[in-house]
């Protein structure tokens, strides 16, 4: 008899729309509005004390909130509050109640059941423009950029005039210029040709002072723009590596003016991690620790960063070995007293410099100094009277560690003298990401919450509902019971759809409403495809039972072919835009897959229950059947 399934494929299908069903229903949930405290250092612990001076800042505002937890690791608290216009009040509260220790970042806290969680059931994530996800903007310290490579010239001019025995004073003065002081004019000609022939970049003059003849280098006005591009276009490509490390799905990182970046991490959980990693300058330099008997200008004075060196400090050389600039590649790990470290591999040029210090400098010690980028916070008056906050930012530099070294080293070696995993991890995450090329500043943080995205979501909404309803209807009373079997398909289409996009944690923007509302066409069009070749079937003699059979495997080719190539557009699209493009294209890749099932298995599987296995007459599919 035609038209009847067996058993296993009514299982297949009743199985995928179960769940999808199950894996849908976690869209049913609405996040609670939250603020999320964590410390300035992955290492730092959240206690009972610091979650009770927060709900302590709430209780004063006369915020209500709710269900405080710290997680199970100490690391982070999440309060959840009742209502979502009072967050950026509440943020503003706890973040001057706990100080500058901490990062106090608004957050979406899920409510999925733990009867869905627990066996992955999660949400789709809502992209910036409907509900979710925070707004950076960066803004790039290119004079510090510039500072930093006249220093390079400072140290390599030092090395060149003492291989050549020229002596002579050469230092970084206060207009960030290189000054360089000599006895004789002699001395200073030798010295100028040097400079010359090592550092084209720089432009030279001569100026005397008394007795001391001298010369003053700074940069060319092209070499410095040179340099400001380069900080922010290699930012640029670090602050990618860093979200790339979150696993933030469709960010957004672009470069806005001539020294700001914004950043957009859609749909992201972890807001307080998200700041954390993409604002620090996880740079290191790597210094031998100074004679006690060199003089005062040849080195500078450091305290340790490790805990259990509280209170210790270390001279070292002021004459930088290599940056974190020349590390390639670097890995958490532990050495073989299971103490953590960081497995560090360096460029070629790196590795040359490090072999060339090293090896001239056996039984020295070399430290390790950690630079970070920080802010005080300060609460000042405006001419109106209304306070404001003004976050000052400084350089935090500690010393890691600082062993004695045994042997030359080279391209690879290790980081040690961390405090725990969580140091060595973040670490590795910074330099494995990339330094950057120059300190970066939070100047504007945005997080876009459900009230900002209602309009957006309220349309995109009302923009599906009503292309399903008139689809629907035009089913219904055009195909009659098989516009019925089409109006259930499509709406199993829509549930695996969705379901598909929150298992792969996929990030819903308005163009992907937009790909939704597309596939709702698209997996009509398949069964109008399908029915219109039944009914020319018909109207060609063939039974019913046969004009079903051979409808569905004649326009299984059409279909086949027509999906296939719009799906060989998504995916371009996917392969060469970005953001929302990316959304679009994902939206309606998953959506003709969905849709392909559900036209060609589903369709077929509800038409057979309906009439396969048994001797029918007419087909209620309308049309002139004769």
């Amino acid at each position: 008899m035609l038209n009847k399934y067996p058993l296993w494929k009514y299982l297949l299908v009743l199985s995928a729309l179960l769940l999808g069903l199950f894996y849908a229903a976690p869209n049913l949930y609405a996040p609670d509005p939250a603020l999320q405290i964590a410390g300035q250092s992955s290492s730092q612990q959240i206690d009972d004390k610091t979650l009770r001076r927060a709900l302590n800042a709430l209780d004063e505002a006369g915020i209500a909130y709710f269900g405080q937890t710290i997680d199970v690791n100490g690391r982070q608290a999440l309060l959840r509050l009742e209502d979502a216009d009072q967050q950026l009040v509440a943020q503003a509260r706890v973040s001057r109640a706990l100080g500058d220790g901490f990062i106090v970042a608004l957050n979406l806290a899920p409510t999925t059941p733990d009867w869905l969680s627990d066996y992955g059931g999660q949400p789709m994530k809502l992209g910036l423009d409907l509900s979710g996800g925070v707004h950076f903007k960066l803004e790039v310290d290119v004079d510090a950029a510039v500072e930093r490579r006249m220093e390079y010239f400072v140290n390599d001019t030092k090395r060149a005039l003492r291989e050549d025995r020229i002596r002579g004073l050469v230092r970084l003065n206060s207009q960030g210029k290189l000054e360089a002081r000599f006895q004789t004019e002699a001395l200073r000609e030798q010295a100028r040709e040097i400079i010359a022939e090592n550092s084209p970049e720089l432009e030279i003059e001569r100026v005397e002072e008394g007795d001391s003849w001298n010369l003053l280098a700074a940069m060319s006005p092209q070499a410095r723009d040179e340099i400001e591009s380069y900080a922010v276009s290699q930012n640029l490509t670090t602050l990618r590596n860093r979200v790339n490390e979150l696993g933030v799905s469709e960010p957004l990182v672009q470069r806005q003016g001539k020294n700001r970046i914004v950043v957009e991490l859609p749909g992201i959980q972890d807001t307080a991690e998200a700041k954390r990693i993409l604002g620090k300058v996880a740079n290191l330099e790597f210094r031998l620790v100074a004679n006690r008997d060199a003089a005062q200008s040849d080195k500078q004075r450091f305290e340790y960063r490790s805990a259990d060196r509280s209170g210790s400090s270390e001279w070292l050389e002021r004459d930088v070995i290599i940056t974190g600039e020349r590390v390639s590649t670097a890995q958490a790990s532990f050495d073989q007293n299971g103490q953590p470290n960081v497995q560090i591999s360096l460029d070629s040029e790196g590795g040359t410099l490090m072999s060339r210090a090293t090896r001239n400098n056996i039984k020295r010690r070399m430290g390790v100094l950690f630079i970070e980028r920080k802010y005080r916070t300060r609460y000042e008056v405006d001419e109106e009277g209304a306070e404001v906050i003004v976050k000052v930012p400084y350089d935090e530099r500690k010393i890691l560690t600082a062993p004695v070294i045994q042997s030359a080293l080279g391209a690879q070696f290790q980081i040690t003298g961390l405090d725990n995993p969580l140091e060595s991890s973040e670490l590795a995450l910074m330099l494995r990401a990339g330094a950057l090329a120059a300190p970066i500043t939070f100047v504007e943080e945005r997080t876009v919450g459900p009230s900002l995205g209602a309009e957006n979501i309220r349309l995109g909404v009302r923009s599906v509902y009503y292309g399903l309803t008139l689809v629907l209807l035009f089913m219904v009373l055009y195909y009659r019971v098989f516009g019925v079997v089409a109006v259930i398909a499509l709406t199993s289409n829509l549930i695996l759809l969705v379901a598909v996009m929150s298992m792969l944690g996929a990030t819903l923007t308005l163009p992907g409403i937009a790909g939704i509302v597309l596939t709702v066409g698209m997996a009509v069009d398949a069964n109008v495809l399908i029915f219109a070749r039944i009914r020319e079937e018909l109207v060609n003699g063939l039974s019913p039972q046969m004009a079903i059979h051979s409808g569905f495997g004649r326009a299984f080719t059409t279909i086949l072919d027509a999906n296939l190539t719009t799906l060989i557009v998504a995916v371009i699209l996917y392969a060469v835009g970005t953001g929302p493009i990316k959304g679009f294209a994902v939206t309606l890749s998953v959506g003709i897959l969905t849709s392909m099932f559900t036209a060609i298995l589903g369709t077929r599987a509800l038409i057979n229950l309906v009439y396969g296995g048994r001797r029918v007459r007419k087909l209620s599919i309308g049309g002139n059947q004769s």
